[in-house]
C-alpha cells in the first residue's frame, strides 16, 4: 500500500531535499553503492579465479567511474562447482566447511587461497590491492550443521542448539534462523562479524531476512553485530519485496534493501518496478537506499540459476530504460553480468559520467507523471538546474512530454545525458519521441524560472449508498481494467485527479495508472449498463465527465457522449461491484462524495 507521502510524490508535489537519514549511517554509503555481484552470472559456482578476473576488469575499466564493490554471492562455503541446488540432504550432506564455533569458511576447491584458517582474507587483500572493496553474502542465521553438532558459541557458555528458532529459507536449507530473545544469538552474530572484519569484508548481503517474512529482530542483530565489529560495512538485505509498512525500520537499520524479488532480463519484470520505486520514494535518504536488485545486463547465467548462458534478453532500449530508472531513483548499481565478457555496449552503459552523476549526486528525486508515459525528475545540487527522465512504457514509439512549469522552469537549455548532445532551448513543454520501452535522460540548465504551480489535487469518490470508494480493480494499470467500488484502503487506485477537458468537462484520471475514466466501447456506447473502465487518455467524449450537484454534499458525474451518470450497478453494496453508466436519476448509487485526499 502506498503511504500518503508516496501518493503526494506520485503527483509531483515537491519534497524537501534529501537530508542525512534519521537512520543508522556508519559513513560507508553516503552515495548509492556501485559494484558487481556474482549471482546473475555464476549462481553459487563462482571461483576465486572468476572473482579476481572481475576485480581486474573493474580496476582497469570502471574504478575511475565510481564502481568499487566486488561481492561474492551465496553458498561460497558449499563444496564443488555445478548448477544444481546447493542444499544438504536429510543427513546434512554434503558437509559445509565450518570452524569449531559454527562460523562458515570458504570452500577451498573453489577458493584455494582460503586453505587452513585463511578464510577470505587473501582474496579480500587482493581486491583491496586493486583499489576496490570486498563483499560476501550470508544466509540469515546459523548453519543447521552447527546446531546438529551443538558447537559452542564463541565467548559464551552457550551451545548452538540454544539459539536457533527452527525457521529456514524455502530455497536453501543450510541455515536455521536465530532466536534473538536469547542473548547468545547476538553473541553468535558478533562472532561471525568479528571473523568477517578480520578478513577485511566491506559489504555484507544478508538473505532470507527482508522477505518473504520481514525478520525485524534479526535485522537489528545484524546491524548491531556490524557496529560491534569495529569495521565499517555495508548492510544489504534481501530478497524482496520488503514490505513498505516496514519502511521506517528498514531505513533505520540497513543501508540497502530489496524492493522486489529477484529481477531477471525481461520487460515485464522491469516494467513492474516503476510502481515499486515510486512507493519507496519517502524512505530514500543518505545512507539508506531502496534496492531494485542487481542489474541483469551483460553475460548471464553461466551456471544458472535462471535459463541458459546468454547475454541479457533486454533490448538495447530496455537496457537504457533500466539504467535511467535506476539513476533517477538513486538506486544501488550492482552489476549482474560477468564483467570480463562485457562488450562495448555494456561498458558504455557503465561509464557514462553524466548519467552516473544523477545516481551519485542528485536530490528531491520523484515521479512527476504516472502511467505508461512517465516523467521523473530530480534537482541538481547547488543551483536551479533539473534532471528529467522520460519513459515510454508502451509497445510502440510515442511522444513523452513534461510541463516545465511543474519544475519551476520557464525556459532551459537541454542536454541529452546519454548522447551528450545539446538539444537547444526548451520553454513551456519539453517533448521527445521515444522508442517502445525506451527512455531519455536530460539535464535542464534553467534560463528563466516560473513559480511552481500547486500540485493537481487528488480526490477519493465515495458512493453514497455503500460508503465505498471508486476503485480500479486489483490496482491494474492496463487499458480496459474494470472500475468498481471497494472499501477504502488508502491505495493510489482509489485516488483520482480532475483535469480540465474543455467545455465544462473533465478527464477523471487514476493516480495509480495515469489513465482516464472511460465508458467502454467509445462514443457510440450510449446504452444503460455499459461498464466503466480505465483507458489511456485521449480526446473521446466517452472520457469526458461533467460535475452535477446532487445536493447534500454529493455530486453526479455525467458522461459527455451519452449524458448518463456514473452508477454502481444494481445499487450493489459489495466490494467489486461494477461501475457502469445509467440514465441519471435520484438513486444514491449515482451520488458521489468528492473528498480531497
Amino acid at each position: 500500500m502506498l503511504t500518503s507521502v508516496a501518493l503526494l510524490l506520485a503527483v509531483g508535489l515537491a519534497v524537501s531535499p534529501q537530508a542525512p537519514a534519521a537512520a543508522w549511517d556508519n559513513g560507508v554509503v553516503s552515495t548509492p553503492p556501485m559494484g558487481w555481484n556474482s549471482y546473475d552470472s555464476f549462481n553459487w559456482s563462482v571461483t576465486e579465479a572468476d572473482v579476481r578476473a572481475n576485480a581486474d576488469y573493474m580496476r582497469d575499466n570502471l574504478r575511475q567511474h565510481g564502481w568499487q564493490y566486488i561481492v561474492i554471492d551465496w553458498a561460497w562455503y558449499f563444496p564443488g562447482r555445478h548448477d544444481n541446488s546447493p542444499n544438504q540432504d536429510a543427513n546434512l550432506q554434503p558437509r559445509l566447511r565450518m570452524d569449531a564455533n559454527g562460523r562458515l569458511l570458504p570452500d577451498t576447491t573453489r577458493f584455494p587461497s582460503a586453505t587452513g584458517s585463511n578464510g577470505f582474507k587473501p582474496l579480500a587483500d587482493y581486491v583491496h590491492a586493486q583499489g576496490l572493496k570486498f563483499g560476501v553474502h550470508l544466509m540469515r542465521g546459523i548453519p543447521r550443521q552447527a546446531v546438529a553438532d551443538n558447537v559452542p558459541i564463541l565467548g559464551t557458555g552457550c551451545r548452538a542448539n540454544q539459539i536457533n528458532n527452527s525457521t529456514t529459507a524455502a530455497w536453501l536449507n543450510l541455515m536455521w534462523g536465530l532466536n534473538m530473545s536469547n542473548a547468545c544469538a547476538q553473541s553468535y552474530l558478533d562472532s561471525v562479524f568479528q571473523l568477517l572484519a578480520g578478513w577485511g569484508v566491506d559489504f555484507v548481503k544478508v538473505d532470507d531476512i527482508a522477505a518473504p517474512t520481514y525478520r525485524q529482530a534479526e535485522i537489528d542483530g545484524y546491524r548491531l553485530a556490524i557496529q560491534r565489529s569495529g569495521r565499517p560495512m555495508v548492510l544489504s538485505l534481501s530478497p524482496g519485496a520488503t514490505p513498505v509498512a516496514n519502511g521506517s525500520h528498514v531505513q533505520a537499520n540497513a543501508h540497502m534493501w530489496r524492493i522486489v524479488n529477484d529481477l531477471w532480463d525481461n520487460w515485464s519484470a522491469l516494467d513492474a518496478l516503476f510502481d515499486q520505486l515510486r512507493a519507496w520514494t519517502p524512505y530514500r535518504a543518505t545512507g539508506a537506499w531502496p534496492d531494485p536488485d542487481m542489474i541483469p545486463i551483460g553475460r548471464l547465467s553461466k551456471y544458472g540459476p535462471v535459463g541458459s548462458p546468454r547475454y541479457s534478453g533486454l533490448t538495447a532500449d530496455e537496457q537504457r530504460t533500466l539504467m535511467t530508472l535506476w539513476v533517477i531513483n538513486r538506486a544501488p548499481l550492482m552489476w549482474g553480468g560477468n564483467l570480463v565478457e562485457n562488450r562495448a555496449a555494456e561498458l558504455a552503459l557503465m561509464t557514462n559520467t553524466a548519467v552516473l552523476a544523477v545516481d551519485q549526486n542528485s536530490t528531491n528525486n520523484r515521479q512527476l507523471t504516472a502511467g505508461t508515459r512517465q516523467v521523473w525528475t530530480a534537482d541538481v545540487p547547488g543551483g536551479n538546474h533539473r534532471y528529467v527522465a522520460l519513459f515510454n512504457r508502451e509497445g510502440a514509439a510515442a511522444n513523452v512530454s513534461v510541463n516545465l512549469a511543474e519544475l519551476g522552469v520557464g525556459s532551459a537549455t537541454v542536454t541529452d545525458l546519454w548522447s551528450g548532445a545539446n538539444l537547444g532551448t526548451a520553454s513551456g513543454t519539453f517533448t521527445r519521441s521515444l522508442p517502445a520501452h525506451g527512455a531519455g535522460l536530460y539535464r535542464l540548465a534553467t534560463q528563466t524560472t516560473t513559480p511552481t504551480p500547486p500540485a493537481t489535487p487528488t480526490y477519493t469518490l465515495t458512493a453514497r449508498h455503500s460508503g465505498k470508494l471508486l476503485d480500479v480493480y486489483n490496482a491494474a494499470t492496463a487499458d480496459g481494467a474494470n472500475v468498481v467500488q471497494w472499501a477504502a484502503n488508502g491505495q493510489a487506485n482509489q485516488r483520482w485527479q480532475f483535469r480540465d477537458a474543455g467545455g465544462g468537462y473533465y478527464h477523471v484520471v487514476s493516480l495509480n495508472s495515469g489513465k482516464c475514466l472511460d465508458v467502454y466501447g467509445g462514443a457510440s456506447a450510449t446504452g444503460d449498463g455499459v461498464r466503466v473502465v480505465q483507458w489511456t487518455c485521449g480526446t473521446g467524449t466517452n472520457q469526458q465527465w461533467r460535475i452535477q450537484d446532487a445536493g447534500g454534499g454529493y455530486l453526479q458525474l455525467v458522461a459527455r457522449h451519452s449524458n448518463k451518470c456514473l452508477d454502481v450497478v444494481n445499487a450493489a453494496t459489495a466490494d467489486g461491484a461494477q461501475a457502469v453508466q445509467w440514465a441519471c436519476g435520484t438513486g444514491t448509487n449515482q451520488q458521489w462524495q468528492r473528498t480531497q485526499a
